[in-house]
Formats: structure tokens, C-alpha cells, sequence
């Protein structure tokens, strides 16, 4: 079953790569088809093995012999959350590109391509078979924003392939290194061996060290972490509105989700050398990420700087290295991928009604627009950790984590409250500028959301409110792994 949801789109891109020219209207229906499949089957899944303790729905076939690599699939209360996330967000972003009339074949390939690349990445355990699907995702995001971006797309593709490219072969380094010391390539055995073997040899220049810092590289420009953030908001920008979304909501949550299954666990000596740095970069994207964001004016880059600051709360959880912060770590990241998605969908639909992203002209939102502006403040309110909604959830269990870990100081504490603070401020100023006040020329007469625009919020609200209410609806599935991994660590 597992192996169905990580191929099954590999199906979808294969069908519309062989639909005649004057059948490209059907491409968008084969998507449609196989993200719905696909989303069904991982829910089920989900509601019917979710709740267990330990891999589930395991399967390892040796695959290449000669150097011991496994075809090796499995999921616990780390990925199964992000997987179902990532099914749910295709499907609204096939529903979102419903217009796309330019190469519709190869853009909903693409999508799908990209699809499989990100479940398989939260489902492989073998290191190898997780470095293959984690380059997979690069080619289709880069075609995805070179061919249907904005003017400037093609810089920004290039942009963000070097920095994930570059990144990606300082962690292939790290798996080298990993299998010549403890000759294995797989991820749960690599939880006893590399620690055995690096036992006590987590200092700072020891060799340990410097795998976790090969690792490093390679995850802190796909968290993005400060300074390795640069390629996102010219990402972000020029991309096509669905590959912004499935870029925020499910291939950022990459970085985190790795440091949590690999870099922590195995690596566990170096991570607890690293715990201070890790929340001192933290911290600081959390500030830096919301005070740019607070200086824009093109609504889509603040959407985007606000990610940098967001993604910064599930490193100061990482960072705390306590069973709080991993369960914080993992709820920013399932929230972070509702909120944002839905700020993302919105800023897309005003874009195409309006053709424009500048704050100082979609004024007066709200008296032409009313469904739209309900939506995008209560996505706004979200996204600013507003209380009795998902965001609110990790960016609280961020700062307890914070001041439970005898590791960070309590400057840290201190400043990633502010930093929830700042998030409010930027927020609060978008919709004072572009939800209220008199309605700009160009937004005097638009029409507000239809019903395929609706549909593709609702589910992502409905979520948003379910978590933030009943935590325990999100850390019933994360708090076994958090448990686990802290004892993993010594903790």
C-alpha cells in the first residue's frame, strides 16, 4: 500500500505523457484523478495504522546488493502526518491550476513527478533510496517555476536548483561517510550503530562533528535556516501560485523532518555539540524572517520572508533536543504547511483578478471582496499564532521547549516570544493596508471567490481549527516518535 501512494503518480505523469496533443485538456483530470487516489488511500492509512508505536507498514527489498542498499519503506508519528499533508495539499493544488492552459501536459506531469518525489522522501528509510527521491523533487519544482513563473523565473529557478543542488551534495558526503564507518546504509539501524561507533566523539572538530555539519548544509538551505534562506523569497515570487504552495506547505518541512529522522538519532553526540547553535540560528531566522517581512511591499515576498521566520520556531524546537520541542518541531510543521498554503492560495486568486502583488494597491479588499477578505484574515490570524488555531500550537510548544532545555538559554526563550509578536505586527499591517480602507482601482468591481475557490480553502480552515483546538487530534501520532527520540538521545 505504501509503495502504491509513493508510485501511484508516476502513473498520472505517464498517461499525459502519452496523450495526443489535442487531448491536453484531459491532463488536468488525470491529475485530478490520481492526487484524489492518492489523498483517499493515504488517509485511510492513516486512520487505520496511524495510532500504532514504532515503523509501520514496513517494506525492505535488497535492491542493489554489491553495496548492501534496500528498497526499504516504512512510516511512523515523524512522517505519516506530513505524508497525508502532502497528499491533501497536491490535490487542492491540482483543483488551484485548474486554468492552466500552457503546456497543461507537462505542468500537471511535473506536479505529479514532483508528487511522488516528496512521498517517497517521507517514506524511504534506506539513505540512498531517500537521497534519490530527495533529488527528484529538485527537477520538477525547477521546471515548474521556469516555465510558468513570473518575469523573472528563470533567475530564480536557477536560484533555487545551485543553492538545493550544492546543499544536497554536502549531504551525500554525510551518507558516504556514515556507510564507510558503520557500513549501513539503513536509518533504523543506523539509530545503534553510528552512535556505538562514534561513541563519545561528539565534539566539537571530532569526526562526528563533521558529518552532522555535511548533514547541516544540505538541510539548513532546504529548512531555509539564516544566512541559507536567500533563494526562497526569489523562489516564492516567480513561481506559478500552486508550486508556491506545495514549496511552503510540503518541500520546506524536508529539512526539519531529516534533521529529525537523521541527523538527531544518529547522530546524537555532534547534535548535542550543535543543540546552541542550532536555537542561535534558530532564533535569529524566527527575527530576521519577520522583520524583512514587515519591509515589503509585494505581498507575495512577505508571505514568503514570514516562512523563513516560521520555520525558524521548528528549529528552536529541534534545538531544545526535549520531547516538547520535537512535538513542537512536528506541529509548526503540519500548521505552518495549512496556514501558509492557504495565504499562498489567496494571494494567487487576487493576483489573477487584480495582476498585481503590491500591497499599496489592493486596498479595500474587504468592501468588494468580503468571502475572500474572511478568508485571508482568518489565515492571517493563523499564520500569527493566534490562540484556538494550529499555529498557536507549535509556536507555544517552541518557547516551553525553549525554557525547559537545560541546553538554550533563556535569552532564547525570551526572544522567540518576541518574535511571535513580531509576527502579529506584520500580519496585523498587511490586512490594515490591503484588507481595509476604501477599495483600490484595482480592486473596485472584481468579483469575490467562486466555488472551486472555496473548495480549495475550506479543508485547509476546517484543519486549522480542529488542531488548534484538540491538540491531541495532531500529537496522538507525534508524541510516540518525540518520546522515542529523546530517549534515542540520551535525554
Amino acid at each position: 500500500m505504501l509503495s502504491l501512494i509513493v508510485f501511484l503518480p508516476l502513473v498520472g505523469v505517464l498517461l499525459c505523457a502519452l496523450l495526443p496533443q489535442r487531448f491536453d485538456f484531459a491532463a488536468k483530470w488525470i491529475a485530478l484523478v490520481t492526487t484524489v487516489a492518492n489523498f483517499g488511500l493515504a488517509a485511510w492509512m492513516f486512520i487505520a495504522y496511524g495510532r500504532g508505536e514504532g515503523i509501520l507498514l514496513e517494506k525492505q527489498i535488497l535492491w542493489i546488493p554489491q553495496i548492501d542498499v534496500y528498497y526499504h519503506l516504512g512510516l511512523d508519528g515523524l512522517s505519516f502526518p506530513l505524508l497525508v499533508l502532502s497528499t491533501l495539499l497536491f490535490v487542492l493544488a491540482v483543483v488551484a491550476s485548474w486554468k492552466i492552459d500552457i503546456k497543461p501536459r507537462l505542468y500537471f506531469a511535473m506536479l505529479l513527478l514532483l508528487s511522488l518525489g516528496l512521498n517517497g522522501v517521507f517514506s524511504a528509510l534506506d539513505l540512498v533510496l531517500f537521497y534519490v527521491f530527495w533529488e527528484i523533487v529538485l527537477v520538477p519544482m525547477f521546471f515548474l517555476i521556469s516555465q510558468w513563473g513570473g518575469l523573472r523565473r528563470r533567475y530564480a529557478a536557477m536560484k533555487f536548483f545551485l543553492y538545493t543542488f550544492l546543499g544536497s551534495v554536502f549531504m551525500l558526503v554525510g551518507i558516504v561517510a556514515l556507510h564507510h564507518f558503520t557500513g549501513s546504509f539503513n536509518m533504523i539501524e543506523l539509530r545503534e550503530l553510528a552512535p556505538a561507533f562514534f561513541a563519545g566523539d561528539g565534539s566539537l572538530w571530532s569526526l562526528q562533528w563533521w558529518i552532522f555539519l555535511a548533514f547541516f548544509l544540505g538541510l539548513a538551505v532546504k529548512v531555509p535556516i539564516f544566512p541559507l534562506h536567500t533563494w526562497l523569497p526569489d523562489a516564492h515570487v516567480q513561481a506559478p501560485t500552486a508550486a508556491s504552495v506545495l514549496l511552503a506547505g510540503v518541500m520546506l518541512k524536508m529539512g526539519t523532518y531529516a534533521f529529525l529522522r537523521i541527523s538527531v538519532p544518529i547522530l546524537p553526540d555532534a547534535f548535542q555539540t550543535w543543540q546552541l547553535t542550532l536555537g542561535i540560528l534558530g532564533v535569529v531566522s524566527i527575527l530576521y524572517g519577520a522583520i524583512v517581512a514587515f519591509a515589503q511591499t509585494d505581498i507575495k515576498k512577505l508571505v514568503a520572508y514570514s516562512s523563513v521566520s516560521h520555520m525558524g520556531f521548528a528549529m528552536v524546537g529541534i534545538a531544545s533536543g526535549t520531547a516538547v520541542g520535537f512535538n513542537a518541531a512536528m506541529a509548526v510543521n503540519i500548521s505552518h504547511g495549512l496556514t501558509t498554503s492557504m495565504l499562498f492560495f489567496l494571494v494567487g486568486m487576487i493576483y489573477e483578478r487584480t495582476k498585481t502583488l503590491k500591497i499599496a494597491e489592493l486596498s479595500g479588499i474587504a468592501a468588494q471582496m468580503p468571502r475572500f477578505a474572511g478568508f485571508f484574515c482568518f489565515a492571517a490570524f493563523a499564520s500569527m499564532g493566534l490562540p484556538l488555531l494550529s499555529g498557536f500550537v507549535g509556536e507555544f510548544l517552541a518557547v516551553l521547549a525553549a525554557w525547559q532545555s537545560p541546553v538554550l538559554p533563556p535569552i532564547i526563550t525570551i526572544l522567540t516570544g518576541i518574535g511571535i509578536l513580531c509576527g502579529g505586527a506584520y500580519m496585523l499591517w498587511l490586512l490594515q493596508r490591503s484588507i481595509f480602507g476604501n477599495p483600490s482601482a484595482l480592486v473596485e468591481g472584481k468579483k469575490d471567490l467562486n466555488l472551486r475557490e472555496i473548495s480549495v480553502l475550506t479543508p485547509l480552515a476546517i484543519l486549522v481549527v480542529v488542531i488548534g483546538v484538540y491538540w491531541h487530534s495532531l500529537l496522538q501520532y507525534t508524541d510516540p516518535f518525540a518520546l522515542n527520540l529523546v530517549k534515542l538521545i540520551g535525554g
